[in-house]
């Protein structure tokens, strides 16, 4: 591959999510504007502040890997295999021995086997050292996912995690981007899984006092720009997308879905878990994405904002859009799916880059639901409560993550005329 500027584009696309266990199911509720929150059944909740949160509901792992695979993986790995196997099911790309070696896997996630590691944390210090799992390690490190997609699907290209906080799927999709823009392999399953809704997860977040505690009404508890938003809901999942090279997927006549325009980065420098004063650093990641896609912010025509339903979040995003945009903040229609699956941490901005994509090729932006008492500070377009039919060119996906992570991925149709 000499080339190198090559374009990338979207041919598979597989999730998990609190609404749906594909891609198909997810997309009708997302655009339904239906809540997956609920009371949390995967522990007791009687000591905890925040009881509720963003589960996947009747994932069976079986489904897609044998039970002995199953029990050697933490939840966060098994749900990335599921994503990538049903990615891989939709591109109907054939992995064997000509192509597996240009062919690689990026899965990011914030936290990792934190179940695992909970789990054999109690044995330790209620049975001793000689009781712990052997498979502890391989099944709590984050990396593991991407590990056991390459083995499952047989990719032996480039294979690592991304671990940035909740912008890890989204660098993971970026870097993705890169490396095929630039020639190293001609394609890679990218994204992110999370599944940290155990004791030390809620009370974790708790203790930072994040967590929405509106434990009486789950399905309204998850409500980005309102003025009566009282934190995030922690949810659970995993969105794994196939990169391709245009070259690659037009060669084997793929279906394409969207392109990956473009990516960009930044750090606040500024605070561990509170975004820098105005927004700059997200200012900074939007910046980049749009000079690199030379493209004019006028060309925007959607933002799937990052859109916690924390007070600063919220306020801090909002300003760095209109840094960023002018004029045009007031005409671009923002929403945050974050209103109805919750925040999927390390997987979110890939599951939210997944929805950009069928945004762009379906013309429906889904709505901002539970939006209903504005925030002066909040004031754009965020498509309340119902979705919007509009024909979207380009569409721009917003990461942000603890430590000052920010990733701005650009999404737009795919023209076959251009390539």
């Amino acid at each position: 591959m000499s080339n190198t500027n090559h374009r990338v584009v979207i041919t598979g696309i597989g999730m998990l999510t609190p609404l749906g266990l594909d891609s198909t199911s997810t997309w009708q509720a997302l655009i339904a504007g239906e809540s997956g929150i609920a009371s949390i059944t995967h522990f007791d909740t009687s000591r905890h502040k925040t009881k509720i949160a963003g589960e996947v509901k009747g994932f069976e792992p079986a489904s897609y890997m044998s039970i002995k695979e199953a029990k050697r993986m933490d939840r966060f790995a098994q749900m990335a295999v599921a994503a990538a196997k049903q990615a891989l099911a939709q591109s109907k790309l054939v992995i064997d021995s000509s192509n597996a070696f240009n062919i690689g896997v990026i899965i990011g996630s914030g936290i990792g086997g934190i179940n695992t590691l909970l789990e054999q944390a109690r044995v330790l210090i209620d049975k001793g050292p000689e009781r712990l799992s052997p498979f502890t390690v391989p099944m709590m490190t984050a990396d593991v996912a991407a590990g056991h997609v390459s083995i499952m699907l047989g990719a032996k290209g480039p294979n690592f995690c991304t671990m940035s906080a909740c912008a890890s799927g989204s660098d993971a999709i970026g870097i993705a981007y890169e490396m095929i823009k630039r020639g190293d392999v001609s394609a890679i399953f990218a994204g992110g899984a999370e599944a940290a809704i155990n004791p030390i997860g809620i009370a974790g977040f708790n203790a930072l006092k994040g967590l929405s505690t509106n434990n009486e009404n789950p399905l309204t508890a998850s409500r980005p720009f309102d003025a009566t938003r009282d934190g995030f809901i922690m949810s659970e999942g995993s969105a794994v997308l196939l990169l391709e090279s245009a070259e690659h997927a037009l060669q084997r006549e793929a279906n394409i879905i969207a392109e990956i325009v473009s990516y960009g980065a930044s750090a606040d420098a500024y605070h561990m878990t509170q975004p820098a004063a105005d927004g700059e650093g997200g200012l900074r990641s939007m910046k980049s994405a749009l000079t690199r896609a030379d493209l004019a912010p006028d060309k925007i025509d959607y933002i799937n904002a990052h859109g916690t339903s924390t007070q600063l979040n919220d306020k801090m995003e909002t300003r760095a859009i209109k840094s960023v945009f002018k004029n045009c903040a007031y005409k671009i229609p923002i929403s945050s799916t974050k209103s109805m699956t919750g925040h999927l941490l390390g997987a979110a901005g890939a599951l939210e880059a997944a929805f950009c994509a069928i945004i762009v090729n379906e013309g429906i932006i889904p709505p901002t639901i539970n939006l209903h008492t504005p925030d002066p500070d909040c004031d754009l377009d965020y498509v309340p409560n119902h979705a919007r039919r509009q024909k979207v060119s380009f569409a721009l996906s917003n990461a942000f993550g603890f430590g000052g992570h920010n990733s701005t991925l650009i999404i737009g149709r795919y023209s076959e005329a251009l390539a």
